[in-house]
């Protein structure tokens, strides 16, 4: 698949004025001023996180209200419900807050509402079942903040809420005792994107602040905030760089026993990165949800014996067996369903139905496909009487939007700008697929089906240095909006030392001006070519390093590779 290569502009007036202040490679204080990193103290706070570096709980709207209503509940004897969503970002929200409200007080429990049976979010079941049960308080976490309708009907029976939220407010907000989301136009609080765990952890903190407890009562769920934020793709600047920098230590000093247990039955050794968190953790917690029931995910993260953490551990590791033999089979059949139709071949859209596709993983599916068609998906099986299913965009067109324009076939829809979920009746999902291409096609431009790949900067072979790889390991952890920065090198010349590896990859050693470099380029064979033809390419990399009996070199992870142009001496 062709690529478009998108070089990052560079400020050079602030750059030049970051290197005299840093006296660091000049290409890495490029990509800081680029990452808003742009004078002494900013990078002194990107380079040097401290915990006295996070704001203040008490900055948050009705963070005051919030810690009452709590301090009211322990007055009172009242029984308080934890309520979570089953994503990754509720299941650890709740383990952190029941764990911490559980050392201090004891009429507590906590709720996680089933994916199929009661869907995201707030739901009627479980507010009818804090009823039954002589709940008077619910804290909600990473959800509730549109569920208007429901915190009504839960004052009706008597019921608080305390909302802890992170996804945008419509425009009515529920009646609830207390709302903490950052994102509320009116909030003063000063950094906008944590994710529904870290509100939580805030929660948590202004409480031990009311409570005059020690930062060691809050502090200890750290490792569970870095696998919430990691998770939920929520970028890693500010106040979250700081939470994952000291959650990842945490991590591998002393971690939860659920995360030791995962880890274990992943069979990966210490020391973890955030991609562990991201490729091993959540994959885990989040088949919990998908294929079962994800209460044993918060079971298992409150655990205090690690041999019982193993136990949930084990299920949760099963179900994620399950979740990708399903993921892989049903990407094959997808693939077929594609290839056997010529009309496909030319659409600016992909929609597969099949009745007996697990609801589960179709929106990973729908991911696995832009792989191979790079355009907006929709990925169909059948629920009940209904059909649902999953979408997932391509970088830079608003999905939400389109499968708006087409919610005369839907029943329900619901998302944002990258991922929506709907459902509809079996006879419109012939009307809905050719409506959703018919938009598609009138609104998507033809450089955004072309996957883009956004290069940081340029440099030259001379600059790759064990110095230089020591300073870009100081900037991890990466993740969004804080990526593994990605180079550019013009003119690198094969050593003729190059070559294929298991039919897919290209191992490479390549030169420009007489220094070489090794590294690995997956699935590229098919530009194999272009190494042998003798001339100039550009790779485009990112710098690891590799251990090879003992001794460690820097090698390139090659990510594409076109021959130079001329132009570019």
């Amino acid at each position: 698949m062709q690529k478009r290569w998108q070089i990052a502009k560079q400020d050079e007036a602030k750059t030049l004025a970051l290197y005299e202040a840093l006296k660091i490679n000049q290409t890495l204080c490029g990509i800081l001023v680029q990452r808003g990193i742009d004078d002494f103290n900013k990078a002194k706070q990107y380079f040097r996180p401290q915990l006295s570096d996070l704001h203040s709980p008490w900055l948050m709207k009705d963070m005051q209200k919030a810690v009452e209503r709590i301090m009211l509940a322990f007055e009172r004897h009242e029984k308080i419900m934890v309520y979570g969503d089953y994503d990754v970002d509720g299941t650890t929200a709740v383990a952190c807050l029941f764990r911490y409200l559980h050392t201090i007080y004891d009429r507590i429990d906590f709720y996680i509402p089933h994916r199929y049976r009661e869907g995201y979010g707030i739901s009627q079941p479980g507010i009818d079942l804090a009823k039954e049960k002589g709940f008077t308080l619910i804290i909600s976490l990473d959800c509730g903040i549109k569920s208007v309708e429901l915190v009504e009907y839960a004052q009706t029976l008597g019921i608080d809420f305390v909302i802890c939220d992170h996804h945008l407010p419509g425009p009515v907000l529920p009646a609830a005792a207390a709302i903490l989301n950052p994102k509320q136009a009116d909030c003063p609080y000063p950094y906008k994107e944590l994710c529904g765990c870290g509100v939580g952890f805030k929660l948590m903190m202004a409480l031990s602040e009311k409570l005059s407890l020690p930062a060691g009562t809050y502090l200890p769920y750290l490792d569970l905030v870095a696998t919430a934020i990691a998770a939920d793709i929520v970028p890693i600047t500010g106040e979250n760089r700081t939470l994952t920098f000291y959650g990842l230590r945490q991590v591998n000093e002393s971690p939860n026993n659920g995360i030791r247990a995962l880890m274990q039955l992943a069979g990966i050794s210490k020391p973890l990165s955030i991609n562990n968190l991201v490729f091993v953790i959540a994959p885990r917690v989040n088949a919990a949800g998908r294929m079962d029931d994800a209460r044993k995910a918060v079971q298992l993260f409150i655990e205090q014996d690690y041999q019982t953490a193993l136990g949930y551990a084990e299920m949760l590791h099963n179900d994620n067996a399950d979740r990708r033999e399903a993921d892989s089979t049903i990407t094959e059949e997808a693939l077929a369903v594609i290839e056997n139709d010529e009309k496909n071949l030319h659409r600016k859209t992909t929609v597969v139905y099949q009745e007996h596709w697990h609801k589960g993983v179709v929106g990973i599916v729908a991911s696995r496909l832009i792989e191979k068609y790079y355009r907006p998906t929709v990925v169909l099986t059948r629920s009940g009487d209904y059909v649902a299913g999953s979408a997932r965009s391509v970088a830079g067109f608003n999905l939400y939007e389109a499968i708006y324009a087409c919610r005369e076939y839907l029943l329900g829809y619901g998302g944002h700008f990258a991922a929506a979920g709907m459902t509809l009746l079996p006879e419109n999902v012939q009307p809905f697929s050719e409506a959703f291409e018919k938009v598609v096609a009138t609104q998507i431009t033809d450089d955004l089906l072309i996957p883009e790949i956004v290069i940081d900067a340029a440099i030259r072979f001379s600059e790759i240095t064990p110095s230089l790889y020591k300073i870009l390991e100081q900037m991890e952890p990466f993740g969004p909006d804080n990526a593994r920065p990605v180079f550019i090198a013009r003119r690198v010349t094969d050593t003729g030392y190059s070559r294929v590896v298991k039919e897919h990859h290209i191992r490479f050693v390549v030169k420009q001006e007489r220094i070489s470099f090794t590294g690995i380029g997956f699935n590229l064979a098919s530009k194999f070519h272009l190494l042998q033809m003798n001339a100039p390419v550009d790779i485009i990399f990112t710098i690891d390093e590799n251990e090879w009996n003992g001794e460690k070199h820097l090698q390139l992870k090659v990510i594409d590779l076109n021959l130079s142009n001329p132009e570019h001496h």
